[in-house]
């Protein structure tokens, strides 16, 4: 009788442990948050998503440079067998504009015995104007380029977040492995360590002659199967440390170490399900808005775009004035009611036409071309990514609803053997029964264990597939 008693306390002692091995903080926890954020700081991959917009930015910058205000000298001096050819001294200062138009000012001191005859001999300043009229007044290259790497630098931002995005998903199917197969680990840890001291139990008995052979080889036999279990399940726990270990990085960022044997998983969030979720039309809005994978492409868009306006710059003709203010000495707003057509001034007019416009056609329809490229990938990207977030949303649901029905299974299978327990008690069972409901109950806990890790696994992956992890 006393060693019923025992046996059953036993048997209780490995469900009540199996269950608060599943609830229990452990020490030294090290949270999937935590965990995440080394990767968003660390990981190479996603430093050198952000090194791409640094590069982008400067890039940017130097596009800007088109717009730099320029200082120049044109200095010039020629004697010859005692003769004073010319001397030219012409200093200025020329600023483009956003608008195309190049602004400059300067001075000019020149003078000799042979000087040109259209130069200005003694000291003289001007202040002038180029403006396209026609070709370049809209669009030019220095716009262009400044546009373009505006749109490369939010397009390399997007490539960062989708960057992060693919790093942090596999980051949390490494972590959700590791708790799941931590969780595992210690499960069939609790069970060896029952049955091994329900074995002893049993051979004492044996020996004392109130148990039969057979059920000290049915003790063995489970202990057994519970020690196989456990050596698989310390594989693969093993392995995913390892994995996780890929993802772990110094701060300097090109030195990676191995996760530390004393560090162990959020068992207790592994547990938990949600059961409010976001609904399929939030996922769908979200990532059309945010999905950096959607957005790059209006910045691909914009950059064809530019590069069409430029194009069609080429269909128009070049119509190009120049205007100069003149003044003598270095003061050319002196005379400020001097006449701008009147006198003391410089203009011109030049205008250019191709004939058969041959490489402005070609040019404007190619990048026309190219946006409806373009076009047609983001709506099948879009039509993509959509399904993809139908798919894992629908996995998702259906795990959810497994997992509710595995841990309903489980509570069963632990009141059955419960039950089977008081009937050993009572006489009316066998070892072999009480094994039986045993074995049924660990199956199915093992089930509920690589459910959960599906769980996180469909959950993160529904976020990715919108674009969501940051």
């Amino acid at each position: 009788m006393k060693q019923r008693i025992l046996y059953s306390l036993f048997f209780i002692f490995l469900i009540t442990g199996v269950q608060a091995q599943q609830q229990n903080p452990l020490p030294r926890l090290y949270t999937a948050e935590e965990f995440v954020e080394q990767v968003r700081a660390y990981h190479p991959l996603a430093r050198q998503a952000a090194l791409r917009v640094d590069i982008a930015k400067a890039d940017l910058l130097a596009a800007r440079g088109n717009f730099d205000p320029t200082a120049s000298l044109n200095s010039e001096r020629k004697t010859f067998d005692g003769k004073k050819y010319f001397f030219y001294n012409n200093p200025e200062v020329k600023v483009p504009t956003w608008f195309g138009a190049n602004i400059k000012a300067g001075i000019e001191n020149n003078g000799g015995d042979r000087i040109t005859r259209e130069t200005t001999t003694g000291q003289s300043s001007y202040l002038g104007i180029e403006m396209p009229l026609a070709r370049n007044l809209l669009m030019d290259k220095r716009r262009a380029s400044v546009l373009k790497a505006e749109a490369y630098r939010s397009l390399s931002e997007q490539e960062r977040i989708a960057a992060l995005n693919d790093v942090l998903f596999d980051a949390y199917q490494a972590y959700w492995n590791w708790a799941g197969y931590y969780q595992l680990y210690n499960v069939y840890s609790r069970f060896v360590q029952v049955s091994s001291e329900r074995f002893r139990l049993v051979k004492i008995a044996f020996a004392n002659g109130d148990r039969a052979e057979m059920d000290t080889i049915e003790a063995q036999a489970q202990l057994q199967s519970f020690q196989v279990a456990q050596a698989e399940a310390l594989i693969k726990l093993r392995n995913s440390m390892l994995e996780i270990s890929n993802f772990l990085w110094m701060p300097t960022g090109d030195t990676a170490y191995l996760l530390p044997d004393n560090f162990r998983p959020d068992t207790i969030n592994f547990t938990k399900v949600d059961i409010q979720v976001a609904t399929l039309n939030d996922f769908l809005n979200r990532a059309i808005t945010e999905n950096p994978s959607l957005r790059s492409y209006d910045f691909k868009l914009n950059a064809l775009n530019v590069e069409r306006r430029l194009a069609f710059q080429s269909l128009l003709p070049y119509v190009d004035v120049k205007y100069n203010l003149l003044n003598k000495g270095y003061y050319v707003l002196k005379d400020a009611n001097a006449q701008l057509f009147e006198n003391n001034y410089k203009w011109g007019l030049s205008v250019k036409m191709p004939l058969f416009l041959r490489e402005g056609r070609g040019a404007y329809k190619a990048a026309q071309f190219k946006i409806r490229e373009t076009e047609l990938q983001l709506s099948n990207k879009r039509w993509e990514i959509e399904n993809k977030i139908r798919f894992y949303f629908t996995e998702f649901n259906t795990i959810q609803q497994q997992l509710l029905l595995l841990q309903n299974a489980y509570t069963n299978y632990t009141k059955l053997l419960r039950a089977e327990e008081l009937r050993f008690f009572n006489g009316e069972s066998s070892l072999f029964m009480i094994n039986t409901r045993e074995n049924k109950a660990l199956e199915t806990l093992e089930k509920l264990t690589a459910t959960r890790i599906k769980y996180y696994k469909a959950r993160y992956a529904l976020e990715w597939s919108a674009g969501l992890l940051r």
